[in-house]
């Protein structure tokens, strides 16, 4: 997003004027953001055989998948109703990733028979894996590397209370099983957590998988999962992918050649991809001041954008309708009933009534984690791609909150 002669332009569309035509609240996602951005991923690691499967549990729109399959984006799925959905849009099933986590076995049977690849991440379905496939299936083993990496707690999943992964301590078990019924290990998979600014991580990640992957011949790819920091503010820092992609991808290369052939390296990125094309325009429904504090009042509310009352995760503000008044500080809050606050003692442009305010980096976990709560509806999306801002998804209308809803006689 950039100021134009005083009016912020998203590629190449005025916000406010699409604000205006597909009202507000509605989710704009800037296209050729989200095409750089796997551009600059895989040309980190042009070197090697790298493959992207995007993690589509950050924003679903097919829309959006189409377009990372254009670039030659696979998919990274964690449910059944994600993996059909890839399908759909054209992706083929040798292109995606199915990695779920505590689900039925009967989705993982779906999954098999669909003929995507499958991640495994706990003992016990393993072990039915090889009693009913053996070595006809080829399966890949998810690690948990016992590594503390990111900022929240609730977005890292490599540390040794999380739920996700095998423990590493307990690989001899892996081992066990997979000899016990011949198992096809082809692809070895860690996933440490988002946020994470040290290729350091990255790295002592790496080593775990490596270990691992030693005691398997027949492997095709390993699989690092992703968790690049992208900024929320002007100070953050982010990963640094080039020089990521330097390091891993030197020792990744050691690795190969001491294993004895070449592999594929796999990432799953998902908030690196979309996160910085999202915008979110929500419009001012009331000025309220208070002994404490004066509020801005929105016409949406965490039911729209749950990160920063989930993760305590921070947005920048914009009011987009006063791009250069002079700022003053406010509570900017949600129109539901519960506490519902997007933000705390911000300064902003002096708002109004009818201003339309404007969330940065809202592509990632933000229409996904969306609900219905207070029976509010879901906003619209908008794409703007090659200079067309288009509708993605219509706003639900009344009508959809009773959907699936069935009538009695009482």
């Amino acid at each position: 997003m950039e100021l134009v002669e005083e009016r912020f332009k998203l590629g190449g569309q005025d916000l406010l004027s699409v604000a205006e035509e597909f009202g507000t609240p509605v989710y704009v996602y800037d296209g050729e953001k989200i095409v750089s951005q796997f551009n600059r991923l895989k040309n980190a690691f042009k070197k090697h055989d790298v493959k992207l499967k995007y993690a589509c549990k950050a924003l679903t729109n097919i829309n959006v998948l189409k377009l990372l399959r254009e670039q030659g984006a696979g998919i990274d799925a964690v449910s059944i109703n994600e993996v059909k959905m890839a399908l759909k849009v054209g992706y083929q099933a040798n292109e995606i990733m199915f990695t779920p986590n505590c689900t039925e076995f009967s989705e993982i049977e779906d999954a098999i028979e669909l003929g995507v690849q499958i991640n495994i991440d706990n003992l016990p379905f393993l072990e039915r894996i090889g009693e009913q496939y053996g070595n006809k299936l080829p399966v890949c083993v998810r690690i948990n590397p016992h590594i503390q990496a990111g900022g929240n707690r609730n977005i890292q999943v490599g540390h040794v209370g999380s739920k996700f992964g095998i423990s590493y301590l307990q690989f001899s078990e892996v081992l066990a099983i997979v000899e016990k019924h011949n198992i096809f290990i082809n692809g070895i998979h860690i996933h440490t957590g988002s946020d994470i600014l040290d290729t350091e991580v990255f790295l002592k990640g790496a080593n775990v998988v490596f270990e691992a992957a030693k005691n398997f011949k027949d492997l095709e790819f390993l699989d690092f999962g992703s968790g690049f920091k992208v900024a929320y503010k002007e100070s953050d820092h982010v990963t640094n992918i080039e020089d990521l992609g330097q390091q891993l991808g030197d020792a990744f290369e050691a690795f190969c050649e001491s294993y004895g052939r070449k592999l594929e390296i796999w990432f799953e990125p998902g908030k690196f991809l979309v996160s910085e094309s999202g915008h979110f325009l929500a419009s001012t429904s009331l000025i309220k001041e208070s002994p404490a504090c004066t509020f801005i009042g929105l016409n949406s509310g965490f039911n729209h954008l749950l990160r920063p009352m989930m993760y305590d995760s921070y947005h920048h503000i914009v009011n987009i309708s006063n791009p250069k008044g002079e700022e003053k500080m406010y509570n900017i809050v949600g129109n539901i009933c519960e506490t519902d606050t997007f933000a705390s003692d911000r300064w902003i442009s002096k708002t109004e009534e009818g201003d339309v305010i404007c969330f940065l980096n809202a592509g990632a976990y933000g229409f996904s984690m969306s609900s219905e709560f207070n029976s509010r509806l879901r906003p619209a999306e908008v794409m703007i791609y090659n200079g067309k801002a288009q509708l993605i998804r219509k706003r639900q209308v009344f009508e959809d909150l009773l959907h699936n809803q069935v009538e009695i006689d009482l």
